[in-house]
């Protein structure tokens, strides 16, 4: 007895020491849940240049927020627009807005006015290359005479054929958005549109940010509708999708954590009579939260919002030690005193705990560190639950403490009539129809690993997102092509290559377009070739400059100038200078530079088919140092290949499991493991009849499942003299719990989350019903050696 009070006291003071630790990280603000969904992806680890184009091509658009302001008149537009920005303007600190107009405009121009020579569009170019000397002189004399003959920039002298006009017009054919009236616009749908654009200051993943911005960003759209009562507002960000996922699982916290709360307090009173189980039951799962929420902030740095989320259902699984050791202190009388009856019952504990950790670890060996964090959270939730049980219980309840309720009465002769297979008819029958039952939905089992399909974001916020996509032209941040080389002049010869490929999907309505650096920058060569071609083709002695020169009535002077001025305006432009430009801004998260001793760039797609990825894929076989990338795609086939091996590995878990338990249980080991068993194969089997498609997060419910069930395998087969029904009870209350914490699991309005709770719930619901078929008769118990 005095073992049992020193080691309740020295959990006592570990208990301190979590509640302290707990404050300081609560109190203080050190502990921020992370509702960056990314980190539920997993890291391509094997090739960190092309992680590092991914999380830069997610970092360049997480920090901005795109709003368009459209009304049917654009006065209208401009004044709903102004009302918006007049909300937002006093928040700098938070949220700055990204001018750009007119006058943006000509400061880009204007740094690129001394490469203009060497700056010529794709279409020129083979103008150049095929059209003859005449043509040349007809197009500057159309340029100096006709209103109609294209864009003018700075006087005729600097860009007498159009070359410039025409490179610069190409570039702004990369995207729909055009200056007007000090305003960037842009028009569709029969309405037209002001673009304003913020970047955040704080990270959009930060909950303080979300609680700060996303109210300022709904008064802005109302104020903007004060103004103008017929426009329309349309937000896109990655801050909106966050704020909206930690709301919803914020939401999901406190449903599925008070749900499983209240749902295990209303069965204890039931079955106990008595407040205290209630207490020590709550008090043992709040333990294990403590000590899980202390032990993974000191091993990963941070928390994730869904880790709260999916360790709320913990709920249903950390009580069942507690529950195990009432049920049988209520059939044990006052004849056993309470550490008495702990040593009793510690081996089958102890294997229930060995079996639950080992299917909650399973999950740790997936690739995804949402997922890990997960794991490791409710393993040491149930240690430091068992712990409670273990170390407290025993001296908290003595032998007279508890007495049966309604619920307890009532349950405990269900077990005198349940059937047990048998090789009676009747039991072959049951087997033949659930043998059916699992052929039949085996037969009709598919996958489905589309990361897409875990969209779980507001329907309104994927709307407005997709539209604003569509008018503004955006390339997608998950389909692009990386292109790596030893030096800066390699990347832009590559993506050169490239694109003359990329040219001709264009032409077969592939993509509507692309977005790369060397549209802006050409690499050494291709300045050096297109210099030498406007020289040749142009400049001349007897060249289409001379005979303009001739018909506009200019003389040999006026030549020598102006071909020294092209000369001048032909001075090479280099990446690192164009970097520093204004006219680079737009841009610059195409550019990677130097990662792991090579210099990468990113080529995006703008109006990109997805039935065309195939096509786009092979673009770039046979280049050097160019890849195609797709994220969704590459997550998808990462998701089908652990699904794949998770199924191994949860076949492996039933051998690990077994050899674990066959030293206690001998010849009876099956039986431990049967009940699971046959509720994974029939849960399968219910998700291939209802339609569903088989998804990594079920399979990992699979793994949890062998954890939870081998729980009830063990307390039927456990029994002592003094038993009675205990273990049916135990079963009982324990099943009932954790269908109730993954049934609201199930609710949950995350995909994975959801299918991760309605594979727990069917499963676990299964293994209560199956778990007593699988008991012997107390005689052939009996006379079954157990060692103990």
């Amino acid at each position: 007895m005095k073992r049992q009070h020193r080691l309740a006291a020295l959990w006592a003071l570990v208990v301190c020491l979590l509640l302290g630790h707990n404050a300081w990280l609560w109190l203080g603000q050190r502990i921020a849940p992370d509702t960056d969904i990314l980190a539920l992806l997993p890291l391509d680890e094997r090739d960190p240049v092309l992680q590092q184009s991914f999380t830069h091509m997610v970092d360049s658009a997480q920090q901005r927020v795109v709003v368009l302001v459209g009304a049917k008149d654009w006065n209208d537009a401009g004044r709903a627009a102004d009302a918006y920005r007049k909300v937002l303007a006093p928040h700098g600190a938070l949220i700055s807005f990204d001018a750009m107009g007119d006058e943006s405009q000509a400061n880009w121009l204007s740094s690129l006015q001394p490469h203009a020579a060497v700056l010529i569009g794709a279409a020129q170019e083979k103008e150049l290359r095929e059209q003859p000397a005449r043509f040349w002189t007809e197009s500057a004399l159309a340029r100096l005479y006709s209103a109609f003959s294209g864009p003018k920039l700075g006087a005729f002298r600097d860009d007498p054929f159009g070359l410039f006009a025409g490179w610069a017009q190409e570039r702004a054919g990369e995207t729909p958005v055009r200056p007007r009236d000090g305003r960037l616009f842009v028009a569709g749908e029969g309405r037209e549109y002001v673009l304003l654009t913020y970047t955040l200051k704080p990270s959009a993943f930060s909950l303080g940010a979300q609680q700060s911005v996303v109210p300022l960003l709904d008064a802005a759209k109302a104020a903007a509708h004060a103004a103008v009562p017929s426009s329309e507002i349309i937000t896109a960000g990655v801050i909106l999708h966050a704020a909206a996922a930690g709301a919803q699982a914020s939401r999901e916290v406190h449903t599925i954590g008070a749900g499983s709360l209240v749902g295990i307090v209303l069965l204890t009173w039931l079955t106990f009579r008595s407040v205290k189980p209630i207490s020590l039951t709550l008090l043992s799962i709040g333990v294990g939260f403590l000590g899980a929420l202390s032990l993974c902030w000191l091993l990963f740095g941070r928390i994730h919002l869904l880790t709260l989320v999916f360790g709320a259902s913990l709920i249903g699984v950390a009580q069942d030690y507690g529950i195990y050791f009432l049920c049988h202190r209520l059939g044990a009388g006052r004849e056993v005193d309470s550490p008495a009856l702990l040593r009793r019952l510690l081996p089958g504990l102890g294997l229930t705990l060995l079996a639950a950790v080992i299917g909650y670890l399973g999950l740790a060996l997936t690739p995804f560190p949402g997922l890990r964090h997960m794991a490791v959270f409710s393993a040491l939730g149930l240690v430091f639950a068992w712990l409670t049980v273990v170390c407290w219980f025993p001296a908290l309840i003595k032998a007279d403490t508890l007495k049966p309720g309604w619920l307890a009465r009532r349950y405990r002769g269900a077990i005198l009539r349940w059937p047990r297979f048998s090789m009676t008819p009747r039991s072959l029958v049951l087997v033949a129809l659930l043998a059916v039952f699992a052929v039949a939905g085996w037969s009709r089992l598919k996958t489905n690993d589309d990361i897409r399909s875990l969209q779980s974001s507001p329907p309104q916020l994927v709307s407005d997102q997709i539209k604003l996509g569509k008018l503004l032209d955006a390339p997608s941040p998950v389909q692009y092509y990386l292109v790596r080389g030893a030096t800066t002049e390699d990347v832009l010869q590559r993506e050169e290559a490239l694109k003359r490929r990329l040219d001709v999907l264009i032409g077969q309505d592939h993509i509507a377009g692309y977005q790369a650096l060397s549209n802006w920058v050409p690499s050494k060569q291709t300045q050096g070739a297109r210099l030498a071609l406007v020289d040749d083709k142009l400049l001349g002695d007897a060249g289409p400059l001379a005979v303009l020169a001739h018909e506009i009535g200019e003389d040999p002077d006026w030549v020598a100038q102006t071909r020294a001025h092209l000369k001048r305006s032909a001075q090479p432009v280099a990446l690192d200078a164009f970097m520093r430009t204004p006219a680079s801004q737009p841009w610059r998260h195409l550019w990677l530079g130097e990662v792991e001793g090579v210099h990468a760039s990113i080529v995006a797609l703008r109006g990109m088919r997805y039935a065309s990825i195939p096509v786009l894929a092979r673009a770039s076989e046979g280049l050097t140092g160019v890849q195609w990338v797709d994220k969704v795609g590459g997550i998808s086939s990462v998701l089908g290949r652990y699904r794949a091996d998770m199924g191994w590995v949860v076949l492996g878990a039933y051998l690990v499991v077994f050899l674990v338990l066959l030293p206690r249980y001998r010849g009876r080991t099956w039986r431990v493991l049967a009940p699971t068993a046959l509720a994974s194969v029939l849960t399968v089997a219910a998700i291939g009849l209802l339609g569903q498609g088989l998804m990594l997060f079920h399979v990992l419910a699979l793994m949890l499942l062998l954890g939870v069930g081998v729980d009830y395998g063990i307390f039927m087969q456990e029994e002592h003299a003094d038993a009675g029904d205990a273990p049916w009870l135990a079963v009982g209350l324990s099943a009932a719990s954790a269908i109730l914490s993954f049934g609201l699991l199930g609710l949950s309005g995350t995909p994975a989350l959801q299918a991760f709770g309605m594979t727990m719930l069917v499963g676990t619901a299964l293994v209560w019903l199956a778990a007593p078929c699988f008991t012997l008769k107390k005689e052939t118990i009996h006379a079954t050696p157990v060692l103990v």
